[in-house]
């Protein structure tokens, strides 16, 4: 934070596989996957941690981290003068000849970052969601309760709860009472039982409080040393974690229709979804929004370019990308081209993609450097497409990157 306010470090949790993301995560971390054209989706956190003037942020990596490493220390990079950065913090086996056994140990091997800073509070957020987030509005409900943590809840459908971490408030509302780690069936909520507080992976803590709970589950031979799976029910057992209802949550700039959104892209369906979120005439996120940016760079490329009665509609075209052929419903990221007679509709094309004359490609996402030869087709035969690719259980075709299109 800046002079005078609390001092606050922020430590973003990178190191996960990205298991049901594959194949966009065969050879990055999740949070390396890009979203939205050009940007990361490291990004969103980082920027909401900048926006909120916390401005020095540890980046814990682990898996297939050099593309993440070399977008964290060429893009964000922060005034060493004033003393602020945003740096990559690889799997350093402090503890011993071993890696990381989950996210609380991650920051158990990492605690001497807390130390070098001494900092009143750590926010210890997730790498992979896309949503905008004051988090300075969380820090201040976070002093005022005297909480050891404070985790951001937001409420979701009862019958998703084996997908998240689910939080039973208290009758205040904000003390919890109880901390399930992806339960099956968990009790609805008193005013509407048909949903739950699911976390949304991001905690405040005060520092002290931070590092003790770290030491005991250290010490606990049948933890699973996970953030959601250990260290919020140890917390919440004692009577020390409270809930920040992130509906209450409001950043400038915000509109009706997106104030709120929060997408957990871990799986293709849900990153496709978020996706088609982005390009409708009144977004459920808007991406324009100059109040509280996402920031990111993609390299200095020139403007869009549509020939040869190209066109594109409900779509967003990143710099350097060539139309000559009809795009509908998509996102393409930079240097994107489609040939003359090509049909792109409803997919999700990466850095440097060529659709070549003639193809079709439909409800895809194609990762960096596909080429899709003349005449092809994506999205048109599912059975063949079934045999080829990766489809997911909403019929998305995936296609990791490089991959030989026949």
């Amino acid at each position: 934070m800046r002079r005078g306010g609390p001092s606050v470090l922020g430590i973003v949790l990178a190191g996960g596989e990205g298991k049901r993301l594959m194949p966009l995560t065969t050879d990055r971390a999740k949070p390396a996957v890009t979203f939205g054209g050009t940007y990361r989706l490291v990004d969103f956190v980082l920027s909401n941690l900048v926006n909120a003037d916390i401005l020095r942020i540890c980046v814990l990596t682990q898996y297939k981290s050099h593309s993440l490493d070399r977008h964290i220390t060429t893009t964000w990079r922060m005034s060493s003068l004033l003393g602020n950065y945003v740096t990559p913090v690889p799997a350093q086996q402090r503890l011993g000849p071993r890696w990381y056994l989950g996210s609380a140990d991650a920051l158990l091997q990492s605690l001497n970052l807390v130390h070098d800073e001494r900092p009143e509070y750590v926010a210890v957020f997730g790498a992979d969601h896309v949503y905008r987030m004051d988090p300075r509005q969380m820090l201040a409900q976070h002093m005022e309760s005297g909480a050891g943590v404070t985790v951001a809840g937001i409420r979701v459908p009862r019958a998703e709860s084996s997908s998240f971490g689910v939080i039973t408030p208290g009758s205040d509302g904000q003390v919890v009472e109880r901390f399930l780690e992806k339960p099956a069936d968990p009790p609805g909520l008193a005013d509407d039982p048909d949903s739950v507080f699911a976390s949304m992976g991001n905690y405040l803590f005060t520092t002290k409080t931070l590092i003790e709970a770290l030491q005991r589950d250290a010490e606990d031979e049948s933890s699973v040393h996970d953030m959601g799976g250990s260290i919020l029910p140890q917390l919440t057992a004692r009577g020390e974690a409270y809930l920040y209802d992130f509906s209450q949550n409001h950043v400038p700039g915000e509109t009706s229709r997106d104030r709120g959104y929060w997408r957990d892209v871990g799986t293709l369906d849900a990153y496709y979804d978020a996706h088609m979120d982005l390009i409708a005439e009144r977004p459920a996120f808007n991406l324009f929004n100059r109040s509280w940016p996402i920031y990111t760079h993609s390299g200095q490329l020139s403007p869009a370019r549509f020939n040869a009665g190209g066109m594109a509609s409900e779509s967003i075209i990143s710099a350097g990308c060539l139309i000559r052929g009809q795009v509908t419903r998509s996102v393409l990221s930079p240097g994107v081209v489609v040939d003359p007679g090509a049909v792109v509709q409803g997919a999700v094309l990466h850095d440097n993609v060529r659709i070549g004359r003639g193809a079709v490609v439909r409800g895809a996402v194609l990762d960096k450097n596909t080429e899709v030869p003349p005449g092809a087709t994506i999205g048109v035969n599912p059975e063949r497409d079934g045999e080829l690719y990766t489809v997911s259980k909403n019929g998305v075709i995936a296609l990791g990157k490089g991959q030989i299109v026949s």
